[in-house]
């Protein structure tokens, strides 16, 4: 145990097929009769873990080709939604949002809407079990063509106030830039939906401005690549709008060139509304606690620093009014009794 485990945490930003572990791997595979690469837990992690040697989005992304296989029946999803969950908790994570695109978990049969049931039905069997609360995200594809998201949409809209908290757009977003999905998220918001969408990470920022202003994104994804739009730092900056920052992540899809040169501190002293994220654990081989390690040890975020972000998470949840206040209290009260 070390100071930043004993932080209350949130994470906003976690996409189930990136925290699938390498023992379910494998006893999924047995269990669906799945041809594994390697017959051991350490043999697999190199199809499904990168490093920092990483050397682009796209070959991020290509993690995901291998570990979508295992996450293609109701007992899978519901399995990995459940465990991600009970990791999150191991660090001290009071509440969690875990995102998936439906979409991709298809191949044998299962229906979009049932999809997002069987990760709420993981979601809340760990919220029985562990002492932290989650909700699900449905995830748009931005290489999925218009119909498929628009089902996305629809099915998300069934679950909403149900263990469902909002829509996101992701995938390779220099390749399909936001503008192409305006008539989607026009559904979300027609449906009362929130949207966060992936902006700013592998294009520009002018991405963070078209999600805003006509996307009705309420939070960004990432955001690395804000400053350089000054104005539209700006802009986010006085919407109070957060920005959901994956240090280990942003570092191996190379949306910076290294941690010199990663603009989280620059970002908070300008008065940015920072949350932070794990994006992937078991793609990135991070944790919670290690995300706030790393902004201590690399970046001198002092304690009560660290803290502001935290408030910052508990502030910017999808949450129903008396929820979200509810885990706002108990994140104001542990942070009290340590002090911050």
């Amino acid at each position: 145990m070390n100071q930043w485990h004993l932080l209350p945490k949130v994470d906003l930003h976690v996409h189930l097929d990136g925290s699938l572990r390498p023992d379910t791997a494998m006893a999924i595979a047995e269990a669906e009769g799945i041809e594994l690469p390697a017959g051991n837990e350490a043999g697999l992690i190199p199809y499904m873990q990168v490093d920092e040697d990483c050397r682009s989005l796209p070959e991020y992304l290509s993690k995901f080709d291998f570990t979508t296989r295992f996450l293609q029946t109701g007992t899978a999803l519901e399995r990995v939604a459940y465990e991600t969950l009970a990791q999150a908790a191991a660090h001290n994570c009071l509440y969690i949002e875990v995102r998936f695109a439906p979409q991709l978990h298809r191949r044998k049969g299962l229906h979009t809407e049932e999809a997002i049931h069987y990760v709420i039905q993981g979601i809340k069997r760990a919220e029985q079990q562990f002492d932290i609360q989650g909700r699900a995200i449905a995830i748009c594809m931005r290489n999925h063509d218009r119909a498929d998201n628009l089902e996305v949409i629809e099915a998300a809209a069934k679950f909403a106030g149900r263990g469902l908290a909002a829509v996101d757009l992701a995938g390779d977003e220099a390749s399909y830039p936001p503008e192409l999905f305006r008539d989607v998220f026009a559904l979300a918001h027609k449906r009362s939906l929130p949207v966060t969408i992936h902006a700013g990470e592998a294009a520009g920022a002018e991405n963070v401005y078209e999600a805003v202003k006509h996307l009705g994104a309420s939070r960004i994804g990432h955001g690395v690549r804000l400053r350089e739009r000054p104005d539209i730092l700006r802009m986010v900056l006085e919407q109070g709008i957060p920005l959901e920052m994956c240090p280990v992540s942003n570092i191996q899809t190379k949306a910076v060139a290294g941690w010199d040169d990663y603009p989280i501190r620059d970002y908070f002293d300008q008065g940015l509304k920072l949350t932070l994220n794990t994006d992937n654990p078991s793609v990135s081989g991070t944790d919670i606690t290690r995300e706030y390690r790393i902004l201590s040890e690399k970046f001198g975020f002092a304690d009560k620093e660290l803290a502001a972000i935290i408030r910052n998470g508990a502030e910017a949840v999808f949450l129903e009014d008396t929820e979200k206040k509810a885990l706002v209290r108990r994140i104001h009260r542990e942070l009290d009794a340590l002090g911050l």
